[in-house]
């Protein structure tokens, strides 16, 4: 689907015009958007326009690293949007000049709504041409990443204060996978600040003061949110490892009891052991009381060594 948008010479809009009323020099500036364009859609990137084939093949591949190309009337951007249910990033094309914004996705951007919308109702930014536009639509993509980040900020906080690491298995998943959507979040995040840092570096757009401060804007705004996600995707570390040390020293008393059960049942198994070889040479085999005076043995070492163990400090070592 072709979309189109212009301000004609005598400052009036115009939507959803042919491609052909272009060329007939009407405008002042126009924006075309190309969403989820067909393969014969995809062709009038090279015969209507003329954009460079190199500039065409990066529009058709599957996902390029937010970047910007030099040519010699316009430029051509790549910058990444972000699926708000997979958190995957998804790629936008625009070819930008004085005189026009062509903008180039294969998957639904409702910031360009946002941005269209805001067109139609402000007659009054009409005159800042293209290069607003595309200030326009980059803020608001970018502005897009925010409810994403604030949303994990809000359940990683919620996890925090509620987390029992005496049993949080199900919830340290549950951080997992956020920290897992944070890592794809910032691995668009980074590149789309590199890409604004060039872009207001580059004597090629040739920005003024104005421009400048609205493109530092963004900027500012991936700063901003690069801080956040990093210290997200600390306080998930630090998650972890608590979940971690208390899992160790869980195990640790584990071991402990089992060390001392095992302790106290060594002396007791060995005399066990002794009395179980049946020899015919035994005393003690023939005796009475033998049976009772061993069970009586063997209860009282097991007494002594409880005791002992206690008396150490061992058993402290359960309490929470």
């Amino acid at each position: 689907m072709i979309r189109t948008l212009g301000v004609t010479t005598d400052q009036q809009l115009k939507m959803d015009f042919p491609l052909d009323e272009i060329k007939q020099g009407k405008f002042d500036w126009y924006w075309v958007d190309f969403e989820k364009p067909n393969d014969t859609e995809d062709l009038l990137l090279d015969q209507f326009f003329h954009f460079h084939p190199l500039a065409i093949e990066d529009c058709l591949m599957r996902l390029q690293r937010p970047k910007v190309d030099y040519y010699d009337d316009y430029h051509f951007l790549v910058a990444h949007k972000i699926n708000e249910e997979t958190f995957e990033a998804e790629e936008v094309n625009l070819f930008v000049s004085p005189n026009f914004i062509v903008t180039y996705h294969k998957s639904s951007v409702p910031e360009f709504d946002v941005v269209r919308k805001r067109l139609v109702s402000r007659p009054q930014i009409w005159e800042r041409g293209a290069l607003f536009v595309m200030y326009q639509a980059i803020d608001k993509i970018v502005d897009s990443y925010f409810p994403m980040v604030y949303n994990i900020e809000d359940h990683l906080n919620e996890i925090e204060d509620q987390l029992n690491y005496q049993n949080s298995t199900k919830s340290m998943r549950y951080v997992f996978d956020l920290r897992s959507d944070l890592l794809h979040i910032r691995r668009t995040i980074l590149p789309m600040r590199d890409l604004l840092y060039r872009i207001l570096n580059s004597y090629r757009f040739n920005l003024d003061d104005q421009e400048r401060a609205y493109f530092g804007d963004i900027h500012d705004h991936l700063v901003k949110l690069t801080e956040m996600v990093e210290s997200n995707r600390e306080l998930t570390a630090d998650m972890r490892d608590s979940h971690m040390s208390v899992n160790a020293s869980r195990m640790n008393g584990i071991m402990m009891i089992l060390t001392i059960i095992s302790s106290i049942f060594i002396p007791l198994t060995f005399i066990a052991g002794v009395y179980g070889m049946n020899f015919k040479h035994m005393p003690e085999l023939e005796w009475h009381y033998g049976y009772f005076f061993i069970l009586l043995i063997m209860f009282g070492i097991a007494i002594s060594m409880i005791t002992w163990f206690k008396h150490k400090g061992w058993f402290d070592l359960f309490r929470p």
